[in-house]
């Protein structure tokens, strides 16, 4: 990498800050419903995967409350909202060139399977597609296959009025370990992207949006990489899960 580059690349939150930010988060008050840095790392993706960016004035406030609910007069959020700033743009440039990102995922307990672990995550991408619906709209059969990978961490009866999504997910079989669950929330990213936020030719004007190209997963119950049966689009998708990731118990 080069001075250039380095110089404009967002520094990692180590682990210290994000401890920090998430004792950040513990701290707002009730009623107010906040983030767990889990959720919070999954809303950032579905925020910074839309087909046009989203201004900070309206993905913001749902950091510190899923309804977007104004801080009380006195709280001081300036620490939690750089901290925050920090990640989403972090993401944005590994998105940009598409390069590995580690995903915010915190082992559980040892019974925890590896799709309840990223659950969390999972849970607040979902809370963005649902405060922000312009990528769920796209009338894209490529977009499919990623969202099913990653809506299938959800009890199938949680999912609304989705039959393109669970047509693809009951093809699929559960990830073997939490590795490659993890792996497989950054290729959906990518994949995705290469649909939203396609990138421009070098030396040329941006053109026709790319086909997603192919990835090591997901893995069909067969022990193939699981395929559309046929023509299927985000748009078809409907609503899915409702999530409500929050820290509070």
């Amino acid at each position: 990498m080069n001075a250039t580059a380095a110089a404009t690349t967002p520094a990692a939150l180590t682990d210290a800050e994000i401890a920090q930010l998430q004792d950040r988060l513990d701290a707002v008050p009730a009623p107010l419903q906040p983030m767990d840095v889990m959720a919070l790392d999954g809303y950032l993706c579905g925020v910074l995967l839309q087909p046009r960016p989203v201004p900070e004035a309206l993905w913001m406030p749902r950091v510190t409350d899923l309804e977007a609910r104004p801080l009380p007069a006195g709280f001081d959020a300036k620490a939690l909202q750089a901290l925050v700033r920090r990640r989403h743009a972090e993401i944005d440039r590994a998105i940009a060139v598409r390069d590995w990102f580690d995903p915010w995922v915190l082992p559980l307990e040892d019974e925890t399977s590896p799709s309840e672990t990223v659950l969390p995550w999972v849970a607040g991408f979902a809370a963005a597609m649902d405060a922000f619906p312009a990528l769920m709209a796209l009338d894209r059969a490529e977009l499919v296959e990623p969202l099913a990978v990653l809506y299938a961490h959800f009890d199938p009866e949680d999912l609304e009025d989705a039959d393109a999504l669970l047509e693809v997910i009951e093809t699929l079989e559960p990830p073997p370990d939490l590795a490659e669950a993890v792996q497989d929330l950054v290729r959906s990213v990518m994949l995705i992207a290469d649909v939203t936020r396609p990138r421009a030719p070098a030396g040329g004007p941006r053109r026709r949006a790319p086909r997603a190209r192919p990835a090591p997963g997901p893995r069909s119950r067969n022990g193939r990489r699981a395929r559309v049966r046929h023509a299927g689009s985000a748009r078809r998708c409907g609503r899915t899960a409702r999530a409500a990731p929050s820290s509070r118990r």
